[in-house]
């Protein structure tokens, strides 16, 4: 979906096209001018002006933005966007660009905090599908920003089998071997619980393997397994992973750690919007 659509579909749902913005249309004259800073009030990393400033700019196109902050880097607090123009279009776009700034620096600043927890171990964090529905490229963006690796976007650009695709296939090998049959240009990766799965899916050359629900013990066979076979492959554990466990988690020999937390849990960054009349 194109950020044009989001931002509208966003504004549509606070505004209720024809109506608007009653209470800004009750007490702000028609025509007033004003000038606006968007502050973030706590630590993190900011991202999503690009989504902000589409969103004052569906309202007003007339609207001037500055940009006062880097996306992508750590900052403790301060003015993140200044903006000017139409009093009614900014208070009406208010909430709606506040919204999705708030939204994906939260990602980007989660994704950060789960990048600095496996720093020096060289495995890198992933994202997931679970993600907001109609937010899933800009989240996916944000995670990014936060020093994150972006995975697969759906189910139409990898393949990622899993126990239920197994179970129907009639087990691992077949199941692979289907797959890489009908999509061989796709990355293909292996759902396994155990580490004797492991040694299955390796013995058809599965290229990554996903470890699910695996403590840190479970990890190292699972890496051991992989270092002794003549066709090893990227490893990526999945599965209940928190920022107090994920260090443990990060074995060598690791390649990823998949965090669903990143996109579906993170919680908002801090960010307000004041307003000054131009006279």
């Amino acid at each position: 979906m194109r950020l044009d659509e989001i931002v509208r579909l966003a504004l549509d749902e606070d505004l209720h096209p024809p109506i608007g913005d009653v209470t800004t249309q009750a007490t702000v004259p028609d025509g007033a001018r004003a000038d606006a800073t968007i502050t973030q009030k706590a630590a993190g990393v900011i991202y999503g002006l690009e989504a902000a400033e589409a969103t004052f700019r569906a309202l007003d196109a007339d609207v001037t933005l500055e940009r006062l902050a880097p996306e992508g880097q750590w900052r403790e607090r301060g003015p993140v966007l200044r903006i000017a123009g139409d009093a009614r279009a900014l208070l009406a776009a208010e909430r709606t660009a506040l919204n999705l700034l708030a939204q994906l620096s939260g990602v980007a600043t989660l994704t950060a905090r789960y990048v600095q927890a496996v720093e020096g171990t060289g495995v890198r964090i992933l994202d997931t599908r679970k993600t907001v529905p109609g937010l899933r490229e800009l989240q996916k963006r944000a995670v990014v920003a936060g020093g994150g690796v972006s995975h697969r976007f759906g189910l139409f650009d990898a393949i990622l089998i899993k126990e239920n695709h197994i179970a129907m296939a009639g087990g691992i090998a077949a199941a692979v071997n289907a797959a890489r049959d009908a999509y061989p240009e796709l990355l293909l990766e292996v759902e396994c619980e155990t580490v004797d799965e492991v040694a299955e899916a390796l013995a058809v050359a599965a290229p990554r393997i996903l470890l699910d629900n695996m403590g840190a013990d479970e990890l190292r066979a699972a890496v051991a397994v992989n270092a002794a076979s003549e066709s090893p492959a990227e490893l990526e554990a999945s599965g209940g992973v928190t920022l107090e466990t994920i260090r443990s988690l990060a074995v060598p020999g690791l390649d990823f750690i998949s965090v669903g937390a990143l996109t579906h849990s993170a919680p908002a960054l801090d960010v307000s919007l004041l307003l000054e009349a131009i006279s």
